[in-house]
């Protein structure tokens, strides 16, 4: 089990995190090395904290703060079999986990607050350039989990797209295909899930 995950400072990145490459820290976490994923947050902590503000951001009603957004996120991530080919990989990883917390702390408000008023969380999800998809963020969930019982790729792709923030080359090596396959999964997910938002739902 890796050691639990803490908040590194900034002036505790010793040697051995900024001298190993995150990807051998990857694979010395497959392998065992029980240290490996506390050096690999001390090298990739800053990024993480933006991807964490990224994926709030989005969020019309935030009800986490981004620390926390991460924390969790993390201890998740260290519960999981360590099986990441890569960066890329890893942060989609991270990412996709922050998308589960969300969706758990947006359930458990649901629940508190069933029979009061209750102010849903929406999303607003951008990706190069086209125009934004607002959605209820439980509602999102629903539509990914039904989009990957239709199309599993397309499903992926869009989740890393919206939730991972990777840009087209490093998604197509994640998943393992061709730039154009993931603009030609990405251009059918975005039309199905606009489909099934609905008209009303979609904003420039």
């Amino acid at each position: 089990m890796p050691a639990p995950v803490t908040s590194p400072a900034p002036a505790a990145t010793a040697a051995t995190s900024t001298t190993r490459p995150l990807t051998q820290l990857l694979h010395a976490w497959q392998q065992g090395d029980r240290q490996a994923f506390e050096h690999l947050l001390k090298l990739v902590y800053g990024e993480l904290e933006r991807m964490a503000l990224g994926r709030l951001r989005g969020a019309e009603t935030p009800s986490l703060a981004a620390g926390d957004l991460l924390h969790e996120a993390l201890l998740r991530v260290s519960q999981q079999t360590p099986d990441w080919n890569d960066r890329e990989h890893f942060f989609g990883t991270v990412s996709l986990a922050m998308r589960s917390v969300l969706v758990d702390h947006a359930r458990a408000r649901q629940a508190e607050k069933r029979g009061g008023a209750w102010q849903r969380v929406t999303y607003t999800l951008t990706a190069h350039g086209e125009d934004a998809l607002v959605a209820d963020l439980l509602t999102l969930d629903a539509l990914l989990t039904e989009l990957h019982a239709l199309d599993p790729r397309a499903a992926s792709v869009l989740q890393f797209t919206y939730f991972a923030g990777l840009e087209r080359e490093e998604l197509a090596t994640v998943i393992g295909v061709s730039v154009p396959t993931v603009d030609r999964e990405l251009r059918f997910a975005r039309a199905w899930l606009a489909e099934r938002l609905g008209r009303a739902d979609l904003s420039a």
